[in-house]
């Protein structure tokens, strides 16, 4: 049996390790309006492969990372003016979207459909979270801005690609889920 200081010492290079997984993914960018990256996917591998609780400090130690400096955000971002800019909410949303899909995937279990449904009711919340965000932001630098708007600028062009990050998360699960769990 495992003494709990090695199940810690386990957890704790999970965290790091997906961390890293979210900024290596979020420099893997196509610049638009909201960055096109790849830590959508690393998001949803985290909540996949550590569950909730470990993927929720993964993402607010990314966030944190991000906030203090380091440069983890697309592009090699980092700092309050990136996180509190106008791709900041869709950021923020991922400490929404964790809960929300670990939660579901926790109550009705890991058969794909359900993963799958889970990942897309936690990527509506953070669309959600997100869309009010950038509104809001973008608004007070540019003028007002309508929900259709936004929608076409920071979630519509953004939907198919999201759908195949989710699945490419449920194939790394699959692929890892012997070493992980």
């Amino acid at each position: 049996m495992k003494s709990k200081k090695s199940i810690r010492a386990l957890d704790i290079s999970y965290i790091g390790l997906f961390v890293a997984l979210m900024a290596i993914c979020s420099w893997i960018s196509v610049p638009m309006v909201i960055p096109f990256t790849m830590q959508t996917f690393a998001v949803f591998a985290t909540v996949l492969m550590l569950g909730t609780k470990r993927a929720f400090v993964a993402v607010a130690i990314y966030i944190l990372l991000g906030l203090l400096g380091v440069p983890v955000y697309s592009n090699f971002g980092a700092g309050a003016g990136v996180l509190f800019g106008n791709a900041g909410g869709y950021m923020i949303g991922f400490l929404f979207l964790v809960p929300v899909t670990g939660a579901l995937i926790d109550k009705f279990g890991r058969k794909l459909w359900m993963k799958m449904t889970a990942m897309l009711v936690g990527l509506l919340v953070c669309y959600g979270f997100g869309t009010a965000w950038f509104i809001y932001i973008y608004g007070r630098a540019n003028g007002e801005i309508g929900l259709v708007a936004a929608l076409t600028m920071c979630v519509f062009p953004y939907i198919i690609p999201d759908l195949v990050k989710m699945f490419l998360a449920i194939v790394l699960e699959r692929r890892l889920a012997r070493f992980i769990y």
